[in-house]
């Protein structure tokens, strides 16, 4: 729905386009006043400014219509349109944590007085400097 919309739209704009390029400016009636050739044209002299005013207004319209109609259209509940995205989203799993290959043994030294400081699995030992 929303692609045949967007290529009405665009023939639309096109053919506003060519309109308001093949009408006269309010400058060029002076130029049929004095007989420059503007009564051979199809429409006669006067007739194609009421005919192209009316179908520029028409596609304007028509164009400001296609306009809201797309603009609704995108802001709508996309549906799903493959496989792939009928499956549900899993949670995000967490990363391994790395552990040692093997247990860190503990210190011979004993460790200062009054520290109470404990070693947790993953934590790597400090060694003191000598």
């Amino acid at each position: 729905m929303h692609t045949v919309l967007l290529v009405v739209h665009i023939l639309v704009a096109a053919a506003l386009i060519a309109l308001v390029l093949i009408q006269q400016g309010k400058g060029a009636d002076m130029g049929a006043a004095f007989g420059s050739g503007a009564s051979s044209t199809v429409f006669g002299s006067r007739g194609s400014a009421s005919f192209l005013t009316r179908a520029t207004a028409v596609l304007a319209i028509l164009f400001f219509v296609l306009t809201g109609l797309l603009a609704f259209s995108s802001t709508q509940k996309r549906e799903i349109k493959s496989a792939t995205e009928l499956v549900a989203p899993q949670a995000p799993t967490t990363p391994a944590t790395k552990t040692p290959a093997t247990k860190p043994e503990s210190s011979s030294q004993p460790s200062p007085a009054g520290s109470t400081t404990q070693t947790k699995p993953g934590d790597v030992p400090v060694v003191p400097d000598k």
